[in-house]
């Protein structure tokens, strides 16, 4: 049996109801009558903040000076890359026997993600790869802050104040 999507209930006289027949009808296909599961509380995060952000991005990314343009292709690079340097992001350091096989290594790595940096020292590569914002991998708080961090990073790449871009960005989403 596959995992079960989240399902939404309702907590009524003592017991987690399902709220519509639909997710009743999920739940007794999934679960089996007397057993006991673990019930975990999902914080939904708001659409329209979810919306905002990545309208937010694009329109940093659209107004980037030319020097910067280059670096990021499109709008998903400069948000993954703007989440890698402010610390948003999954390290891995692997330790090589030459330092030719850290380049190759290295190369290997930036053949598979684009987006990931990967940064050699001698015989060791270190890649850095961007923490995933969906919502199953990052919770509502982390979400927003790290949205907030992001765009702080790309307004001031554009060399305007985050409160402004966010807001004519907001018009946009």
């Amino acid at each position: 049996m596959g995992e079960l999507s989240p399902a939404s209930f309702i907590w009524r006289d003592g017991a987690m109801i399902p709220t519509t027949s639909y997710q009743l009808k999920r739940c007794d296909e999934h679960f089996k009558n007397g057993e006991c599961y673990f019930l975990e509380e999902h914080k939904d995060r708001s659409i329209n903040s979810h919306n905002h952000y990545f309208a937010s991005v694009r329109e940093a990314w659209m107004n980037l000076p030319e020097a910067e343009a280059v670096k990021y292709p499109d709008s998903v690079t400069l948000r993954k890359r703007a989440l890698i340097m402010i610390g948003w992001r999954d390290e891995t350091v692997t330790a090589c026997k030459t330092p030719e096989d850290a380049l190759r290594l290295a190369a290997m790595v930036e053949a598979m993600d684009s987006y990931a940096v990967v940064l050699v020292n001698d015989c060791v590569v270190t890649t850095l790869r961007a923490k995933s914002q969906k919502i199953k991998a990052m919770d509502k708080k982390d979400f927003q802050q790290s949205k907030a961090d992001v765009l702080a990073w790309v307004w001031d790449l554009v060399g305007v104040e985050p409160a402004l871009g966010n807001k004519e960005a907001g018009k946009a989403a």
